[in-house]
Order: structure tokens, then sequence, then C-alpha cells
């Protein structure tokens, strides 16, 4: 008897912990980005005499300005599409690539998928100067492309990675009953591997899209003409022409943090199902 409370106890204590826990995690996470919106309502007397409270008068015309004027759609749709590019090749490479490093036995495949994930270990900043210099022989700078096809390419380890571990992790007795009924490896990949497939492909398109949504240092390189600047060239510019009105500033970057958060929590059960799918294996 003394044991089952003491195990009752514990228990609780543990949930109490854990709850303590996320609280804390949360409010390191969320206070930032609520300051943040917040700071956009104020004045900037207001935001400097009392930057995380909430604003002694509401003045939306900071945001409404922002949301009406040109400049804001345009880095908007320069961003979309940029991230839309590099999402839809980045899934068409790599889901096609770590089927083939799943299913398919082959002369050099762990050298192959060993190639790829020593990608992960070198940042993308080390490779800028040869890259610059090989979109530029291309004839791709200043373009979308120029931005679009680095991105996928850095971001093919851990898409690979992450499909290869799902794909795996499919029952074998699928596969191999697919096969019995006359079912090779390209009928099997588009008809029951990637309809099977959607936390996967919704945990690497979330990873892809904020990765290149929130790119900022190939832009800086490849890109010069501001029709073209996604929002963090945006924001460097608008930072510089509104300096000294940080409320200005605040709203905007609440307004192009927006859509990813948005999506983020549209797509959380996907994303954690694909994560935690190649965890444990029945």
């Amino acid at each position: 008897m003394t044991d089952m409370a003491s195990s009752v106890r514990m228990t609780t204590g543990t949930k109490i912990y854990l709850y303590v826990s996320l609280t804390i995690i949360a409010a390191i996470v969320l206070i930032p980005l609520l300051t943040t919106a917040l700071g956009g309502f104020k004045t900037l007397g207001d935001l400097r005499t009392n930057p995380f409270g909430l604003p002694a008068e509401w003045h939306f015309e900071n945001y409404t300005g922002i949301l009406f004027g040109d400049r804001y759609w345009r880095q908007m749709m320069n961003s979309l599409i940029v991230a839309v590019l590099t999402v839809f090749l980045t899934l068409s490479v790599s889901a096609m690539a770590a089927f083939a490093f799943a299913h398919v036995k082959f002369f050099g495949s762990n050298f192959l998928l060993n190639y790829f994930l020593i990608g992960l270990m070198f940042p993308a900043a080390t490779a800028i100067l040869p890259l610059f210099i090989r979109i530029r022989d291309l004839g791709l700078l200043n373009t979308y492309w120029g931005v679009v096809l680095p991105q996928v390419a850095f971001g093919l380890g851990m898409s690979i990675l992450l499909f290869r571990n799902y794909f795996r992790n499919l029952p074998e007795e699928l596969f191999q009953a697919a096969f019995v009924d006359g079912c090779g490896y390209i009928r099997f990949f588009w008809h029951i591997s990637l309809p099977l497939s959607r936390p996967i492909i919704a945990t690497v398109s979330i990873i892809s899209f904020v990765g290149s949504w929130n790119s900022y240092i190939l832009p800086l390189i490849m890109l010069n003409s501001d029709s073209i600047y996604p929002w963090p060239l945006g924001m460097m510019v608008y930072s510089g022409e509104f300096g000294t009105e940080w409320e200005l500033v605040l709203a905007f970057i609440t307004l192009t943090i927006l859509p990813t958060v948005i999506v983020f929590f549209l797509a959380q059960k996907h994303i954690i199902a694909g994560l935690t799918a190649g965890a444990v294996k029945s």
C-alpha cells in the first residue's frame, strides 16, 4: 500500500515537473514573439518606456500602413516563390533518392548515402565564395534559381535521411506483396510509398519551407535587385529607411514571420508523426 502511494506521488510529482518545465520553455519562446507583436501597436515613446507591457494606446495604422503598401506584398511573393520552388525540388529529389537507398541494393549505395550526409557537417557559409562563382558562371545571379538551387542542394542531406528512415520503417510485407503482384519499383514508389508518407512529406516540407523563408545569406550574396528581394533582405532595406521608427520595424517583422507560424501550427501533427516514425520499429 505504501509502495503504491509512493508511486502515485512520484507520478504526480513528475507531471508537475513536466508542466512547469514546458511552461517555462513556452514562455521563453512566446514572450519575444508577443513582445514584438505588441511593439508594433505602440508609439516610439511608449515602446521605450514600456517595452514589454500592453500598449498605452493601440496604433493599428502601424500594421495597416504596411499591409496596404506594395513593398510588403512584393517581398512576400518573392519569398513564397523561392520557398515553394525549394520545397518542390527538395521533395522530388530527396524522396526518390531516399527510396532508392531504402529499397534498392546496388554497388556503392552506402558510399553515396554517406556522401550526401557529409553535407550535414558543413555550414552553407563555408561554401559561399565557390558557390557564388559557380552561380555566376551559370548566369543565374539575381534570379530566383540562383537562390533556389543552392538551398535545395544544402537541404538534401537532412531530407534524404528523414525520408530514408521513414521508407525503411514501412512494413516489409507490403513491399513483398506488391512485388508478387507484379508491381515494380516505380509503381511501388508512386502508388504505395508516397501515399503512406504524408507525415514525412509534411515534415520535410515545413523544414524546407521555414529554412528557405528565413534564409538571409544566400539571397544577400546572389541577389542585387530590390524587385526580387525576399523578406529578410526587404527587412534590411526597410529597417534602414525606418531605423528610428522601431514600432514600424517590429510591425513589419511580425507580419513577415506570421505565415511560417500559421503553417507550422496547421502541420504540427504531421511534423511530429514524421519525425518520430523511424524512432521505434515494430
